[in-house]
């Protein structure tokens, strides 16, 4: 937390402020007994997402998860508070919050457009980590191109039945529910689809399978989900049909960083096995690695290839300073959008520089009890891939920027 922030709370985030520290301080969980992942989109074991879920519930019972809702939907109520409890999480460094496409992606899609009862049925599970969500957009033939989205619903009364086939699925191998659009019309591209949040482990043999898909990391945090016959409730309809386009403009918004609703972060902490991703752990690595008669870190080439990189992050810094003053967001997606960009290819810059300085060493990989930081640092730049290409790729970020906001022609 930075005391610029804590300068500028108005009363009633000075007061949360206040709470969330105490009760961060007395309730921070202990040294997990499992090895943590990355991010939660690593998260491939039960035993992994049982300790992260109860620190997830633990924080929502204590009113520092969805801040900002309403009362009526399971949130805390309050005003511009999320972000406050973010920053105290973040300097506390706890554990980072499982449900991340629930909380980030899903609650607010779900808040702006789902009936009112459905909201109060799935947002509190949700807020806690007791339902997992994940998101149903990819498939094999519709990835940048998302409005290609082929999986087809039809109507058969107040049901609907769901045939197709969703590709990289995050977290799909532990979630109860799944944001998803769907084609309804096939004589439209984008007024044929519609959006639905359909509940998948309940259907698991009976209209849904989920396959893990392997990642070049060896983890299994990416799945593929086949519909067969899968029969959705119309209740679980998002807004009016034909009109998915525009609710999943609302979940690509939350997911860039750019919504209204601030997304429940937390701080990351790590274990024994685990490794703090950063710059600073980059330099630490450089001065402990040998190289020739030295270390690493005398290195004239690597010791500039550093500073370029911490002139990057302290400018995307800056940025992100930028982002939270209103009279500078002319466009509203033009900041948060850029950041998302930046932050993407900034974590993959370092990974890259991390490799770089272990040399051959980072060839060894987790299981090898030689390998540098345990093996973290070829983890973390081969994941570094999977953000530069989740929530529309660095490329489809740089179109919108050029041509929503920039206002320059369609590229060929």
């Amino acid at each position: 937390m930075s005391e610029e922030s804590a300068r500028k709370d108005t009363p009633e985030q000075a007061e949360f402020r206040t709470y969330c520290r105490q009760w961060l301080q007395a309730n921070k969980p202990g040294e997990p007994t499992v090895r943590l992942p990355q991010s939660p989109l690593e998260i491939m074991t039960p035993e992994q997402l049982s300790y992260l879920q109860a620190w997830q519930k633990s924080a929502y019972d204590a009113g520092l998860i969805g801040c900002d809702y309403p009362v009526e939907v399971g949130g805390g109520g309050r005003k511009d508070c999320q972000k406050v409890a973010n920053e105290e999480m973040l300097a506390a460094r706890t554990p980072f919050l499982p449900n991340v496409i629930g909380l980030g992606m899903a609650a607010p899609t779900v808040f702006y457009h789902a009936r009112e009862e459905v909201k109060a049925e799935l947002l509190p599970r949700l807020f806690s980590g007791e339902d997992i969500w994940c998101q149903g957009f990819s498939e094999p033939g519709a990835g940048s191109d998302l409005a290609n989205v082929q999986t087809f619903a039809e109507r058969k009364g107040d049901k609907w039945v769901v045939n197709g086939h969703k590709v990289w699925t995050s977290l799909a191998h532990f979630a109860e529910w799944m944001i998803i659009l769907l084609r309804t019309d096939k004589s439209h591209k984008y007024d044929g689809l519609s959006y639905f949040v359909v509940p998948i482990r309940a259907a698991l043999g009976k209209g849904v399978t989920v396959r893990p898909l392997i990642k070049i990391t060896g983890e299994t945090g990416f799945n593929e989900v086949i519909f067969d016959n899968l029969e959705v409730d119309d209740r679980y309809r998002l807004d009016e049909l034909g009109k998915g386009w525009q609710v999943a403009m609302t979940t690509l918004l939350h997911e860039r960083g750019a919504g209204e609703l601030q997304t429940p972060r937390a701080g990351g902490m790590k274990n024994k096995s685990s490794h703090t991703i950063s710059s600073s752990a980059v330099i630490d690595l450089a001065k402990t690695t040998r190289r020739g008669a030295g270390a690493a870190a005398d290195d004239p080439i690597l010791r500039d290839k550093m500073m370029q990189q911490l002139i990057r992050e302290e400018g995307l810094k800056q940025n992100q300073r930028r982002s939270r003053v209103p009279a500078l967001l002319d466009h509203p997606m033009r900041l948060l959008l850029q950041n998302k960009l930046l932050a993407s290819e900034i974590a993959q810059s370092l990974g890259s520089l991390a490799l770089e300085v272990e040399g051959m060493s980072s060839s060894l990989y987790l299981a090898d009890p030689n390998a540098p930081a345990g093996g973290q640092w070829p983890l973390a730049y081969m994941n570094s891939y999977g953000m530069t290409i989740a929530a529309g790729t660095s490329e489809v970020q740089r179109n919108i920027l050029g041509e929503r906001v920039l206002g320059l022609p369609k590229s060929k």
